[in-house]
């Protein structure tokens, strides 16, 4: 299968220089690794997220993503619930307003952007799934 239609596991965590968010990035990682053969990591990256109270703050994030051998279009229901799972991992591991968990294509040919916010997941286990760009 070319790699253009292969799904990508993104996941975006604060970089914060405390145990637990080291400790979550290792333990992706190895998932990762042990799952799907590797990842990549791309630490120290810029951003910013709008607070739960509409405040833009500045945010350092880590990025870590693997390529998998699953067809984004044949196996999303799959890849759905894998993500659910990262996502809900996070959620235990950090004190976190939200965690981005993305499952797309490399050359984003399709783009499935599967967010939830940690409110929504508290308040009803409610997950947005809504089509990226």
């Amino acid at each position: 299968m070319p790699l253009s239609e292969k799904a990508r596991v993104e996941v975006y965590i604060p970089d914060v220089m405390q145990e637990a968010y080291q400790n979550l990035l290792e333990n992706f990682e190895q998932e990762f690794t042990y799952t799907f053969g590797g990842c990549t990591v791309n630490k120290g990256l810029g951003g910013s997220y709008r607070s739960q109270i509409g405040l833009v703050v500045p945010d350092r994030i880590n990025l870590i993503y693997t390529d998998t051998p699953f067809s984004l279009q044949e196996s999303l229901p799959m890849l759905s619930v894998y993500a659910d799972k990262l996502r809900l991992a996070a959620f235990r591991a950090l004190n976190e307003e939200a965690v981005l968990v993305t499952v797309d294509t490399p050359y984003n040919k399709k783009s499935f952007l599967l967010s939830v916010e940690s409110a929504a997941l508290a308040a009803n286990s409610e997950v947005v799934f809504g089509h990226g760009s």
